[in-house]
């Protein structure tokens, strides 16, 4: 059987032509478009991540006190390691504030410093190497132009850790770390009628890790070396990179008890929330 054939006209052939050409630039044109839209969320997802980096603070306020002129002769050591610490800080990209011999003012001064760094996602870090005294529940930073001879003098000149965290604890840090090493016999005792050795258990307060060169109301012995021992370990975990901050502490606390056989034993105390690190991504690469 024959089908009829339908007459059709060059101009409807050109028509349709036509008609095609138009659908398939209109697909085209819509696929670029899509993949534009598809490029600009890349590129502000990109920069948004860049951003965010950007703003990830973190803080840290060094001090090394050494020469006390109630004590029978300068510590050499805390001035090194506030230096030591400061180097190996900055390389993991660490903002650091270091002060060296420094007087109460000096240290009120430096406190107020980084108060003004923190923000909400600041990593806070607070070192402190040289004297330090407790008075009934509370460790103090003794600065080294203090005239301590009772515990109410300790109050007046000194300059106390949880004060500190109380610090960055009102200024929303994200996280807390202190490393404290000033589990010394110091030269005020004997004007003690009653005193205690060492430093007083350091409460740590939500998302907070601290580091004590010994149990608290124990002293721990000073070494011949240039570094106090447990600022000589701690270097050793830091320059693991992107290293876990309560690793970093847990081993060094490991180390040095071992090392000792038991006769120093440091305090690590946590309430970390979250996997806080010492260097980032960048800093570790480098």
């Amino acid at each position: 059987m024959k089908l009829p054939q339908l007459p059709v006209s060059r101009r409807t052939i050109a028509i349709a032509a036509a008609f095609a050409a138009t659908v398939s630039l209109a697909i085209g044109a819509h696929a670029a478009l899509n993949l534009r839209a598809m490029d600009a969320a890349k590129a502000v997802g990109t920069e948004l991540g860049r951003e965010s980096v950007k703003k990830f603070s973190r803080v840290a306020l060094i001090i090394g006190n050494g020469h006390y002129p109630d004590a029978n002769a300068p510590l050499a050591q805390p001035i090194n390691d506030a230096r030591a610490l400061s180097a190996s800080l900055r390389h993991d990209g660490f903002d650091v504030d270091v002060v060296e011999d420094a007087t109460r003012d000096d240290m009120a001064r430096a406190v107020d410093r980084l108060r003004g760094k923190i923000r909400s996602d600041s990593v806070v870090l607070l070192f402190f190497g040289g004297y330090g005294v407790q008075v009934g529940r509370e460790s103090y930073m003794i600065p080294v132009d203090a005239a301590i001879w009772n515990e109410r003098d300790v109050r007046r000149d000194g300059v106390s850790i949880e004060s500190v965290l109380e610090v960055m604890k009102s200024q929303g840090a994200r996280a807390k770390l202190v490393v404290v090493d000033a589990s010394r016999r110091n030269p005020y005792e004997r004007r003690f009628r009653s005193f205690s050795h060492g430093l007083a258990p350091i409460s740590a307060p939500d998302n907070a890790l601290i580091l004590s060169s010994a149990t608290p109301g124990k002293v721990a012995e000073d070494s011949s070396g240039e570094h106090s021992v447990l600022v000589a370990e701690l270097l050793h975990h830091l320059d693991q990179a992107g290293a876990n901050a309560e690793a970093v502490f847990n081993k060094t606390r490991i180390a040095i008890s071992r090392a000792s056989e038991g006769e120093q034993v440091p305090s690590v105390s946590s309430s970390l929330l979250e996997d806080i690190r010492f260097a980032t991504a960048d800093a570790a690469g480098g």
